[in-house]
């Protein structure tokens, strides 16, 4: 169900897969391609390399059915919730952003810009210890949450 509205605050979490992959050149573009042949796109994802393995992070266009994939193919993944906001127009919108998590004393852990627009607007993902705190926050200072629903096709 798809919204205009701002005071929307629930709906499915975003899920957010972490995979560790071999730090080699194709690795991120050869799990791109596995994502494709289950029908699954990657909506965002934050890369964290390192001298052997890289982390991967993703947001995906359907979270079940790649959870799935991944089981039945014996890929080792973890998942979490995490809070996906809508930026709106204008050079402070970073900061306020920042400021409304800051004031809510809530860690941000990693985040990174999906590749999805909705309403032509900027989105940030981001991972933080308490995402359904940082969403009550988040809302009480005016800001559009997006949830899986918001995302999926």
């Amino acid at each position: 169900m798809e919204t205009d509205d701002s005071t929307t605050t629930s709906g499915n979490p975003v899920k957010q897969f972490s995979v560790m992959l071999e730090n080699r050149i194709g690795a991120l573009h050869s799990m791109i391609n596995l994502l494709g042949s289950c029908g699954v796109y990657a909506l965002g994802f934050s890369v964290q390399d390192s001298f052997d393995v890289t982390i991967l992070r993703l947001v995906v266009s359907d979270p079940e059915q790649l959870e799935t994939f991944f089981m039945e193919r014996g890929i080792s993944h973890t998942v979490n919730d995490i809070v996906v906001i809508e930026l709106k127009s204008g050079e402070d919108a970073l900061e306020k952003t920042l400021r409304a998590l800051s004031s809510a004393e809530t860690n941000i852990y990693v985040s990174y810009p999906l590749l999805v627009h909705p309403r032509d607007h900027s989105v940030l993902a981001i991972s933080v210890d308490d995402p359904h705190f940082a969403c009550k926050a988040l809302h009480s200072q005016g800001f559009k949450l997006l949830f899986q629903n918001d995302l999926s096709r």
